[in-house]
């Protein structure tokens, strides 16, 4: 049975706007959230003290996840990298039109460490935000150990806007 073509493309097309709309309406199950970290503040040299600064002490350790599910979980990594590119996160609402969306797979181990990272979908017309997005997925661990699940393989969209700033689909405050 041959079906016309432009039906057949208005079927593919429907498919995949259902199974997208499917992805969006999705909620994470509720979890409680500790409050973001804050980063240690510099020592600060009196005014007329000629010693340098002493620099910043390296990021502590994240609490640890007790969530019980990769989406639960992806809250929890959601609020580490917040927490760890703040300069870097959209506030408000994104534009209508953003540079690049990604879907990217994390995989964490017990303590936390990144130990893989595979695309879902890759924004391949913007390489230069595929190796960003990489860059500060790596740069953010360790990430919070996901003590009730052992390790961890979770899924989020990076939604990158042209400024290099960005929002995760688990925390974004919507589009205009």
């Amino acid at each position: 049975m041959n079906t016309p073509r432009p039906l057949l493309l208005l079927a593919l097309l429907g498919t995949g706007l259902a199974a997208w709309l499917v992805g969006c309406a999705s909620k994470p199950e509720p979890t409680t959230v500790s409050p973001p970290m804050q980063a240690p503040s510099p020592p600060v040299a009196p005014p007329n003290d000629t010693r340098a600064v002493a620099p910043a002490a390296a990021p502590a350790t994240p609490p640890p996840s007790t969530a019980a599910s990769a989406l639960a979980y992806r809250r929890d990594a959601a609020t580490h990298l917040y927490n760890q590119n703040r300069h870097r996160v959209f506030q408000g609402k994104l534009p209508p039109l953003l540079h690049a969306i990604g879907v990217l797979q994390v995989e964490v181990d017990g303590r936390g460490r990144v130990t893989g990272t595979s695309w879902m979908r890759a924004p391949k017309h913007a390489p230069d935000v595929i190796a960003e997005i990489e860059r500060s997925v790596r740069a953010a661990a360790p990430f919070p150990a996901p003590v009730r699940l052992g390790r961890v393989t979770y899924t989020d969209t990076w939604l990158w806007d042209r400024s290099g700033q960005f929002q995760l689909d688990t925390l974004t405050e919507g589009q205009l």
